[in-house]
């Protein structure tokens, strides 16, 4: 009797632990497949959410067309519309556009923070508000942000005022929100403006920022070339044109490699790197 009672516990415990083993095998495939499966909505979360560059990546944008020539609209417009500073000191200023880009835009901030160089970044709204704390970590390490419209859109293209004045606005809003000053500085996409958005910029009481060396690292070439761009062609009261954002294909990664050769070479030739209000001498909010 007792024989038998002992049978029937262990086949009792014995059936226990295969049920139990079975549940265990299939709780552990499903949360693999949980894994999996929120993995990838946060992979396609990712790259449908993030705020493309609505007129297009600025290659092959910029290369397509170039509505008026900027040192024209400068010659027009000489208290709205600045291209560079004073050529009698050696001071140049470093701006960077497109961003925040949480890909790279923290490396761009690193190279700066490491050669203790300011830098003037023209962010775009939507990913300000997407990237708020990359934003506070420009302002807070002294860098100036300037208005790179919300979405980035080609105004030339879009040619109308209202498309401008809500693009800007917008993004003000956003950047007072978030840094507490409304900035006095823009930069249209692309470089592209013509007279009456540049007028509506100046009754906006912006200053409109354009370049006079473009590092071309939108065009993905290697650092060297990156560098090369840059250092061929600065002069004193130079603003370096560069991108620390990007489309969702593209990479700036060259951009952060060819700043450890542009810095150090020019400060070795004794430039002085410095904010876009600081090389213009002009406040950086109105």
């Amino acid at each position: 009797m007792k024989v038998r009672v002992l049978l029937l516990i262990s086949a009792a415990v014995l059936l226990f632990c295969f049920q139990l083993s079975n549940v265990m095998v299939v709780d552990a495939k499903e949360s693999a497949e949980q894994q999996i499966w929120w993995g990838n909505v946060k992979t396609a979360n990712t790259e449908k959410d993030f705020p493309d560059l609505r007129g297009g990546p600025e290659n092959p944008e910029r290369e397509r067309q170039l509505p008026i020539d900027m040192r024209i609209l400068q010659q027009r417009y000489p208290d709205t519309f600045i291209l560079q500073g004073p050529l009698e000191q050696n001071k140049i200023a470093l701006t960077f556009d497109d961003g925040p880009d949480p890909r790279f835009t923290d490396d761009v901030l690193d190279v700066l923070d490491q050669y203790n160089v300011p830098g003037t970044f023209f962010v775009m709204g939507s990913r300000a508000i997407a990237y708020p704390e990359i934003v506070e970590r420009m302002n807070n390490e002294g860098h100036v942000i300037g208005n790179h419209t919300y979405f980035h859109p080609n105004l030339v293209e879009e040619g109308d005022l209202a498309t401008l004045e809500r693009e800007v606005t917008r993004t003000e809003d956003v950047l007072n929100d978030i840094i507490g000053y409304r900035t006095s500085l823009f930069r249209p996409p692309y470089g592209f403006l013509y007279d009456e958005l540049v007028e509506k910029l100046a009754e906006m009481q912006y200053l409109v920022i354009g370049w006079s060396v473009d590092a071309l690292d939108w065009e993905e070439d290697p650092p060297e070339v990156i560098a090369s761009n840059v250092l061929d062609n600065v002069q004193p009261g130079a603003i370096i044109l560069m991108h620390d954002g990007a489309d969702w294909d593209g990479d700036r990664s060259n951009t952060i490699e060819s700043l450890d050769q542009i810095i150090p070479i020019l400060q070795e030739q004794g430039y002085e790197f410095v904010t876009v209000p600081e090389l213009l001498n002009v406040p950086f909010a109105k």
